[in-house]
């Protein structure tokens, strides 16, 4: 069930959220983010993940690539076999790779062929002419076969333009249903990509759908801009991996999307921290502590004063629209050289300790001198600190939700 977002935004400069009404997710972890260096997933691990994926209500699920391998077209079937979620084979402009992704039982069927000229020149060893006349004969092999066809042309953003607009052109009229937009190396900027996003509007029919890489650390702004501008789908990984320094991260896409736009991606956002979790364990690909959404200080407080606030009141240092309760996360008030009153009398009371206004004072000064040695403060190291001042315990032992060193 997919939980209630905030009913407003917050009032302040930014409180505009009508740029768009629907935003669909395409999840690309099981192809794109295998391709993580060092990274492979498993028949089982692909299985678990997409199951995972499906259950949330993610729309689309790219299994990987049929004609790679037998283990993989395998794999694909079985996803495809086993989701309600529409299931995406990748194939290049090529005969045998097409048919082995129509062969797999998939419901869309992804095509690509590079455009940029650095590429067609020096990793196709074609012209642009070839290219186009492969990428109209792959495009009408998978709508003759009766399933969804979406066409990329790699290298979208380091391509010409008017090249880009005859090739958007050219498998638009062949009868594709999807255009995606690939910014493959990283390089587009968010309102350059806007502008993008646009001009491919205007030449086609099909519907949008684009793929950002995090080169320059813009992969989800600039997928969040081309929704903006039209677009009807981004291309997204769970904890953000993929290729080089990755893709739009899911969890980072779909909590702005439902946030900070409001608008509702039918996704079921409770289980996106268990999603990152799996994802983690399965790519061997350990999560930044300051990853959005998913790190384990994405809901962590040490500083007194932001302690204090949240405290009082989670909305004064939090974004108040994402909760940890959305994203099935909780919240952690950290102990160690910034913290305030404020934490470790929570942390105190928590514990079954019913301190003075001195005796926290006298626990605080510890707690920070602790920190202070890059030392870590655990439970027990208050409940050590709080016996060495002579802390009474407490008559009720109320357990405050939220509250951990």
């Amino acid at each position: 069930m997919t939980p209630v977002r905030a009913v407003e935004f917050f009032q302040g400069t930014l409180n505009a959220t009508d740029e768009f009404d629907t935003a669909r997710v395409f999840d690309t972890t099981l192809r794109d983010g295998e391709q993580s260096p060092r990274t492979s997933f498993s028949y089982d691990d692909k299985r678990e993940i997409a199951a995972a994926l499906d259950e949330m209500g993610t729309h689309v699920i790219e299994a990987g690539f049929p004609v790679n391998s037998d283990a993989e077209f395998e794999a694909v079937s079985d996803v495809a076999r086993h989701t309600d979620a529409t299931t995406c084979g990748l194939a290049r402009v090529v005969e045998k790779d097409v048919e082995a992704a129509i062969d797999s039982g998939v419901e869309m069927v992804h095509v690509f062929v590079s455009t940029s000229d650095v590429q067609i020149e020096d990793s196709m060893h074609a012209t642009r002419e070839q290219v186009k006349e492969r990428a109209i004969e792959s495009v009408r092999r998978v709508t003759e076969s009766g399933v969804e066809c979406m066409f990329s042309p790699m290298d979208a953003t380091r391509t010409d333009e008017d090249f880009l607009i005859e090739m958007v052109e050219a498998v638009t009229e062949a009868g594709t249903d999807w255009i995606n937009v690939p910014d493959t190396c990283g390089v587009a900027t968010p309102r350059r990509f806007y502008d993008l996003i646009e001009t491919v509007d205007e030449h086609t029919t099909a519907r949008i759908d684009v793929h950002t890489h995090d080169d320059f650390g813009l992969a989800t702004a600039n997928a969040l801009s081309g929704i903006e501008a039209g677009a009807d789908q981004a291309q997204v990984s769970v904890n953000g991996i993929g290729e080089r320094a990755g893709n739009a991260a899911y969890e980072e896409f779909v909590m702005a999307v439902e946030s900070v736009y409001q608008t509702d991606t039918g996704i079921d956002t409770t289980r996106i921290t268990e999603l990152s979790r799996l994802v983690e364990a399965k790519s061997d690909m350990p999560v930044p502590a300051n990853k959005p959404v998913v790190g384990a200080n994405a809901f962590s407080h040490e500083s007194g004063i932001h302690a204090a606030g949240v405290i009082e009141n989670s909305d004064t240092f939090e974004p108040g629209v994402m909760t940890p309760g959305m994203v099935g996360a909780t919240r952690e008030l950290v102990l160690g050289k910034h913290t305030g009153v404020h934490a470790v009398r929570e942390h105190l009371t928590a514990a079954g300790f019913d301190p003075t206004e001195d005796q926290v004072r006298e626990v605080t000064r510890k707690v920070k001198d602790y920190g202070a040695t890059k030392e870590q403060v655990t439970v027990s190291t208050v409940e050590r600190f709080a016996n060495e001042v002579g802390v009474p315990e407490s008559e009720e032992d109320p357990e405050r939700e939220g509250v951990s060193a």
